[in-house]
């Protein structure tokens, strides 16, 4: 079943994020992933708001973990962590 990696962002450190962003992005094709939304608008409903929000489609569940888990995801988040308060989760679609 395909799923979404779905991440919820508030940026502290705008270059250090764009160096995650630079790395994270080809890390995440390399896996098959493909993004739905980067950025962009949004109305928060309910919960903690986060000013980015990127939800990218994956073919599976497992296959979202694997890129996580990667070491070129790895090396991207290395500049997130300090650079950004987030929320990270893979779902399973029902398509």
């Amino acid at each position: 079943m395909p799923a979404l990696w779905i991440a919820h962002v508030t940026v502290t450190d705008d270059d250090a994020y764009g160096k995650y962003a630079k790395l994270a992005g080809p890390a995440i094709a390399a896996h098959g992933g493909s993004f739905i939304a980067r950025g962009g608008r949004y109305v928060q409903l309910e919960g903690k708001e986060r000013p980015r929000n990127v939800v990218a489609r994956f073919d599976t569940v497992e296959q979202a973990v694997e890129c996580y888990h990667s070491d070129a995801y790895q090396e991207a988040l290395g500049h997130a962590r300090d650079a950004s308060e987030r929320e990270l989760l893979v779902v399973e679609t029902s398509e």
